[in-house]
Parts: structure tokens; C-alpha cells; sequence
């Protein structure tokens, strides 16, 4: 993907990173997702801060996060809630928020391990990259406790968005992702997407706006508690989703 220059931060300690977790109905996961962000930010010595965004969840996610402030700090756990439409909604108002100069976004359902994390900062330092994208198809990447249906779905998609957008990136649709904030910043305001197709969205106006994007293997683990989202809307969604962006891209 051709280079586009943006503001170049320096690569050292004045760098922070701010993790957005839009959350609902999580409390199960959310102190177990934020124990593991505070332990591998602590071992790796990064600066970091934590933006719970809690979309109103009725299981009493949000008393979970206040008690998890209480534990960590408000100034490593900043909360907020608001009734979010779609992840891009979520984002845009974390990022207002927001006191990093680089973002991570991030599932707070445990399927994406905050492990790989020094490993996008790595890879983002390397090449200077715009956005770090974790991939399930590249590499030692893969997916755990999908069905085989989840899984042929998902490879099927992928296939079909990598003939149709030649997107220059291997996963379109994951949400495990490093982005500097004046990028996702740029990408958001021109994304309008929603639900799945955002994710895919933000990679193919990246390409559009020749901006970097470096990759990151991952394992994708199934959502430990509650129930996936994933339903026969998402799936019309994305094909509709798809079409557009193959007309106007």
C-alpha cells in the first residue's frame, strides 16, 4: 500500500495509547479484558489509558466499571455511557475523550487477547504504519470456538471482499486494530458504515487515502460469556454493505 505522510510521533516515551472498549452487557468479561490490558501495558511499560464506553447494559456493566476505577484509577479507567447506534458512534465520542496519540480498538468480550497488543506497537513502530490490523487469515493467525458454519461464513466473506475491493489487507472484517488518532480520526468522519461493514469500511477508505496498514496475526477466541451478535441482519447487512462500497470505491 503507497505511503502517505502523517504527522510523525516521536517513537518513545511521550507516545500513549488509548484503548476504547465499547461495551454491552459485559460485566463477566470486562474486569478480566481490563486485568489483562493493566498486566501486559504494565510489563511492556507503554503509557496507557483505558475508555470504557458503555452502551447502556442492563446486566450492570457500568457498576462493574466504576469499581474497576476504584481498583486502577481514574486516570487509567475513564468511563462513559451513551447509546451508540453502531461501534462508529462508540469511537468517534471515545476519541473526544481520549489523551493518547495513538488508539486501540478493541472487542471487550475476551476475543481478542490484549497479549498481541506489544506486538501491534512493535509492528507500528517498524514501519511507522498508519494502522496495525490484527488478521485471523495470515501467518500463525486463526479462530477458535466458531462452528464450522461461523467459520465458513467468515472465510466466505473475506474472500468475496478481498476479489471485489482488493483491499491490500488480509482480514477486513476484524475489530482488533491500532490506529494513530489523527488517522482513525480521518477515516471515521468519511466511514458510513455500519454494524460489520464498518470494520471493512475503515480498511478500504485507508487504501483509498494511501495510508500504511501493517498486519498482526492473532487468535480469535469465541466470546467467552454471553451470546454472539452475530445473525441472519449482519449477514444481509454486510452483502448490502459490500455492494455499495464495490460501487463507490
Amino acid at each position: 500500500m503507497a505511503s502517505r505522510k502523517t504527522s510523525h510521533s516521536k517513537q518513545d516515551k511521550s507516545d500513549k495509547y488509548s484503548i476504547l472498549l465499547p461495551t454491552y452487557n459485559e460485566r463477566e468479561n470486562l474486569p478480566l479484558i481490563v486485568w489483562l490490558l493493566v498486566k501486559y501495558f504494565g510489563e511492556s511499560g507503554y503509557n496507557y489509558e483505558i475508555i470504557v464506553i458503555d452502551d447502556g447494559s442492563p446486566d450492570g456493566t457500568l457498576e462493574v466499571a466504576e469499581q474497576l476505577q476504584k481498583i486502577y484509577g481514574e486516570d487509567k479507567i475513564l468511563l462513559m455511557t451513551l447509546h451508540f447506534l453502531s461501534k462508529g458512534t462508540a469511537y468517534i465520542h471515545g476519541m473526544k475523550h481520549a489523551t493518547g496519540n495513538f488508539i486501540i480498538i478493541m472487542d471487550a468480550d475476551l476475543s481478542h487477547h490484549p497479549k498481541f497488543i506489544p506486538e501491534f506497537i512493535e509492528k507500528q513502530k517498524e514501519g511507522n504504519y498508519d494502522l496495525v490490523s490484527g488478521t485471523r487469515y495470515k501467518g500463525n493467525g486463526g479462530v477458535y470456538g466458531w462452528d464450522l458454519r461461523r467459520k465458513v461464513i467468515s472465510r466466505g466473506a473475506n474472500f468475496l471482499t478481498q476479489v471485489l475491493l482488493r483491499p491490500g489487507a488480509s482480514d477486513l472484517t476484524g475489530s482488533f486494530r491500532l490506529y494513530k488518532k489523527e488517522v482513525l480520526e480521518s477515516l471515521v468522519e468519511r466511514c458510513v458504515s455500519k454494524g460489520y461493514v464498518f470494520q471493512m469500511e475503515m480498511i478500504v477508505r485507508a487504501r483509498q487515502l494511501n495510508y500504511t496498514v501493517g498486519e498482526v496475526p492473532i487468535s480469535f477466541v469465541d466470546r467467552v460469556y454471553g451470546e454472539s451478535k452475530l445473525g441472519g441482519n449482519e449477514i444481509v447487512s454486510f452483502v448490502k454493505g459490500l455492494i455499495t462500497l464495490f460501487a463507490t470505491t
